[in-house]
């Protein structure tokens, strides 16, 4: 049995979270919500939820020592960011006038291009809420089971731009061709959020509770 701890900063979804990874668990794992530092250190693995500003995420973070923390389980541990927790992770944000982010994958995070219209002459929305697919670029463990292409859930304004090529795990278009999937050795950070997601977003959290590094 594995201990998974979801890290608690203050984020309104860690509850979804929780029951999600509860449900393709199926017992077999030990899933628990903390901020407390020495609990996500001596876990087996660790999901970083987000939703919200990236502003108050990172003031959260660093108030709450957190930030240090995330930096030490992604150096020894299979990690799961969601959303804000792959925005996060990036140099810097455009998002409240400029935030630095923990610096973890070189980049930075953009906001959607405003007054931009489709094919159709229709504006598209700010934020991008709604279902999307994902376009696999590598072939990754997380992807097990999920075919190319696979509409995922999405609610976001800002999308990340990673330096290095090599870091896009998966793409998805909406006002531009984006990355919506990262991955690095043992992390891997999405810009959906599986655990609303259905079928194809509890498979990617089956497949990280099953992942080995």
């Amino acid at each position: 049995m594995s201990n998974v701890v979801v890290l608690d900063y203050g984020s309104s979804n860690l509850r979804s979270v929780a029951k999600a990874l509860e449900t393709v668990s199926e017992g077999r794992d030990n899933i628990a919500i903390s901020n407390d530092p020495s609990t996500i250190l001596k876990a087996d693995k660790v999901v970083f939820p987000g939703q919200g500003a990236i502003g108050q995420c990172m003031r959260s973070l660093k108030e709450q020592e957190l930030d240090q923390v995330i930096r030490e389980c992604i150096n020894n541990k299979p990690f799961l960011g969601i959303c804000l927790g792959l925005q996060s992770l990036m140099d810097v944000s455009e998002e409240d006038g400029g935030v630095d982010g923990l610096g973890i994958l070189s980049g930075k995070v953009m906001r959607f291009q405003s007054n931009v219209r489709d094919e159709n002459g229709a504006l598209y929305k700010i934020p991008s809420m709604g279902w999307n697919q994902v376009y696999q670029t590598q072939n990754h463990a997380l992807w097990q089971g999920i075919e190319d292409g696979s509409r995922f859930y999405f609610v976001h304004s800002y999308y990340v731009v990673p330096e290095q090529e090599a870091n896009t795990a998966g793409r998805t278009d909406y006002i531009c061709r984006y990355t919506s999937a990262a991955a690095h050795d043992n992390l891997f950070a999405t810009q959906f959020h599986p655990e609303k997601s259905q079928h194809d977003g509890l498979q990617l959290l089956k497949n990280f509770l099953n992942w080995k590094i």
